[in-house]
């Protein structure tokens, strides 16, 4: 892979004591993090236990030992058998998780749908149903939805969801739905809203796996690129409602694998907050079959597009 870039770009610089999570805890990857009274709250995916767990930090890097938050259950329909990639937003009170559940009868056979949970504490969730909120019914989403991200929009008082479609092993490209309640969804009519892009070798194969911030009076898309099914990297793009007009940015990949790293042969699903000095984007990298989480920081708000 010698042609493509390798570290990052665009003022990103990792973490020199990445990974910050993984180690003796197996594979941790996909996460959503909430920052309430000066605590990072991580979530994430926590392969071997097939459930999703909470970590705590007061600096992003140093992070508890985790708590298992929902784990998976027996249905007839194998809906959860593993659960993953969750997005957590904090409102009146109520913490809201989606997350995906998967029927994984063996790779890459299987289905991915959404779900919902709700929690008090942020730490014991319930499911508010025994069914999918969203599932693959249109043919570019094949047999998988998974990914969620979700934004609450305070002025539409709406809530907002990106997702990545597609195939099972790794989704190939990004909708967009609405809900007035976070459970009954509406598909965008026009999806999927982001694809690949075949003239950029580093991500003409898929795109998937994005989180997505209202900043500078853009929506900016922070998302996985692929130029295969095994080699990932880094991207951003940005969009004025968050939907349509996406421009990616002119120094992608902002984050690529550095070879002989822990991350050297992809790097995935990032996760980005603005702590008011610089962005802390955390992300998957992959070494083999083992991912870990790892953490890349970029001074100042200006996110270098023009």
């Amino acid at each position: 892979m010698s042609e493509f870039r390798t570290g990052t770009a665009a003022g990103w610089k990792k973490h020199d004591q990445s990974p910050v999570l993984g180690g003796g805890l197996g594979t941790c990857f996909d996460i959503s993090v909430l920052r309430q009274d000066g605590i990072y709250k991580m979530y994430f995916s926590w392969r071997p236990q097939k459930s999703i767990a909470l970590t705590e930090s007061a600096d992003g890097i140093n992070w508890s030992e985790p708590r298992i938050c929902i784990g998976p259950r027996q249905t007839p329909q194998g809906w959860e058998d593993d659960l993953n990639r969750p997005s957590v937003v904090f409102l009146g009170g109520i913490y809201h998780m989606w997350y995906t559940g998967q029927f994984k009868p063996g790779m890459p056979d299987g289905s991915s749908h959404i779900f919902h949970a709700t929690s008090r504490d942020g730490v014991e969730f319930e499911r508010t149903g025994n069914t999918p909120i969203l599932g693959p019914e249109e043919e570019w989403e094949k047999v998988a939805l998974m990914n969620p991200h979700v934004m609450f929009d305070k002025d539409k008082n709406i809530y907002r969801m990106w997702f990545s479609g597609g195939e099972q092993y790794e989704p190939n490209a990004i909708g967009y739905a609405t809900s007035p309640d976070g459970i009954n969804w509406t598909k965008y009519e026009g999806n999927p809203i982001f694809e690949a892009a075949p003239a950029s070798v580093w991500e003409r194969h898929k795109v998937a796996g994005c989180h997505v911030v209202k900043t500078g009076g853009y929506y900016v898309m922070f998302y996985i690129g692929y130029h295969n099914e095994d080699y990932a990297q880094i991207g951003i793009a940005r969009s004025s409602d968050g939907v349509h007009g996406w421009q990616r940015h002119p120094q992608n990949p902002i984050i690529a694998p550095t070879p002989g790293g822990w991350d050297a042969e992809a790097c995935y699903k990032p996760f980005t907050l603005y702590d008011g000095e610089k962005w802390i984007l955390w992300y998957n990298g992959r070494t083999a079959q083992f991912e870990q989480i790892g953490v890349a920081f970029h001074d100042g708000i200006d996110l270098n597009f023009d």
